[in-house]
């Protein structure tokens, strides 16, 4: 028998864990809602999620053989209110960004950036 694995119950009420690091519901629908739009329109084609210890990225696809166009990032800890919401190119570089989401993405002249 192994001795290194351990029984975790209910570990989501566990006080001790930290912040959720994802995208919390309500968030995740502005997101997918702009996407669903971007589809219908034909820009975006498809997406892809990246999850760290300090930020999730929803990032957007013109062609899944490509490079994202952008990613819409929520950082857990910024340093600052307003970039808690980014929206940043495939190289990092931080475009737009912003304390609440939904105002990012209304905002946002996808045509433009």
């Amino acid at each position: 028998m192994n001795n290194n694995l351990r029984l975790i119950i209910d570990n989501v009420n566990n006080k001790g864990i930290e912040d959720k690091h994802f995208f919390e519901k309500d968030e995740l629908k502005i997101i997918l809602d702009l996407y669903a739009k971007k589809v219908s329109e034909g820009s975006w084609r498809d997406y892809g999620l990246n999850i760290s210890s300090k930020q999730v990225g929803f990032s957007v696809f013109k062609n899944a053989a490509e490079n994202a166009l952008y990613r819409i990032c929520k950082n857990f800890k910024p340093k600052n209110k307003n970039l808690k919401y980014l929206i940043t190119d495939t190289n990092g570089k931080i475009l737009k960004n912003s304390f609440d989401l939904n105002l990012l993405l209304k905002n946002t002249n996808w045509k433009k950036l």
